[in-house]
């Protein structure tokens, strides 16, 4: 196994490099192709900027000189950890890509992904009590088992460490205050209790690892102490941010008078699928704009006034009583 700066193996230091450039150069490549399609409605610069900061926090995570600090140290692994599976999930999630998706992706493939986010298993995962149950219970699994001793010295298992911190902190954020597609999204308060329980559950979390209460990591005191800690200031400010994301981005309830998934799937809408209609307990944000001279099929017709009929005039000639304003 080659190794790079600071004992960092090549391939990691190859995939912390790869993974943020194909992040930004896939999206970019299709905001270029939503502002084509759809010149009357280009995507929003402030997703852009979010999902860049995301790829960015990426890059710094996975590269030197704190991936050489997190390779030797267990604070550095901690930093490592938040960027990785808090902080730039957080704002990757704000950067809307499963809507950028739908909007760059040809009508059929759009169509099987839409299928995707409201499938069965996606709907499970979208839970979330699931959500929280699985960033918090893979910390739990991470530092209170042998589980953290295993993966140090596996470059493969440490890879998949860090994909399962960003997999599972993406989807905790998307559930939370994501503005992609969701399948049954509960209400904002609602989103707020999981997300205060989510805090309570990081905070116990890192005050055991602090007290070394059933701690299964074997490095130095003062360095999982430090651990604990940045994991305790640092995972509110985190989780702090998404709370302010979900207020943020959070939206009145306009699903009445919108297309359901069940009419998409009924007509084959695929303008309507692709270009971001809100399906119910979805809490998409994004509504397409309507094609020019195109039609709405919901939207109401002219308003046309009709007569009242009026009392025919008594036979003296007298006018008979004014007919009622219309």
């Amino acid at each position: 196994m080659h190794h790079g700066d600071a004992g960092v193996p090549m391939d990691a230091l190859v995939a912390g490099v790869l993974l943020p450039f194909l992040l930004i150069v896939g999206y970019l490549c299709f905001v270029s192709r939503a502002r084509r399609r759809n010149p009357a409605r280009p995507w929003r610069a402030r997703r852009t900027v979010a999902f860049l900061v995301g790829a960015g926090l990426l890059a710094v995570a996975l590269l030197p000189p704190l991936a050489s600090f997190a390779h030797r140290d267990f604070r550095g692994h901690m930093l490592q950890h938040l960027l990785i599976g808090m902080y730039a999930p957080l704002a990757l999630v704000l950067g809307a890509p499963v809507t950028l998706l739908l909007r760059g992706l040809p009508t059929g493939a759009a169509r099987r992904l839409s299928r995707l986010v409201h499938s069965g298993p996606v709907r499970v995962l979208a839970r979330p009590v699931v959500a929280l149950a699985l960033s918090v219970g893979s910390l739990g699994a991470l530092y209170f088992t042998p589980l953290y001793d295993a993966t140090a010295g596996r470059p493969v298992a440490h890879g998949l460490l860090h994909l399962n911190f960003l997999l599972s902190g993406c989807l905790f954020a998307w559930v939370i205050a994501g503005l992609d597609p969701a399948p049954n999204r509960p209400s904002v308060p609602v989103r707020l209790v999981v997300l205060g329980v989510a805090v309570a559950a990081h905070a116990t979390l890192s005050q055991l690892l602090y007290a070394g209460v059933g701690v299964g990591v074997h490095a130095p005191g003062g360095q999982v102490r430090g651990g604990a800690e940045i994991m305790y200031y640092g995972g509110d400010i985190a989780e702090l941010l998404l709370a302010g994301a979900l207020i943020a981005t959070w939206r009145p309830d306009r699903r009445r008078g919108r297309v359901t998934g069940a009419e998409v799937s009924r007509t084959g809408n695929s303008r309507t699928e692709v270009q971001g209609a809100e399906i119910p307990g979805t809490g998409s944000v994004d509504s397409p704009a309507p094609a020019p001279g195109a039609v709405s099929p919901r939207a109401p017709g002219p308003l046309i006034p009709v007569d009242k009929p009026t009392r025919p005039a008594p036979a003296d000639g007298r006018p008979g009583p004014a007919a009622d304003p219309v």
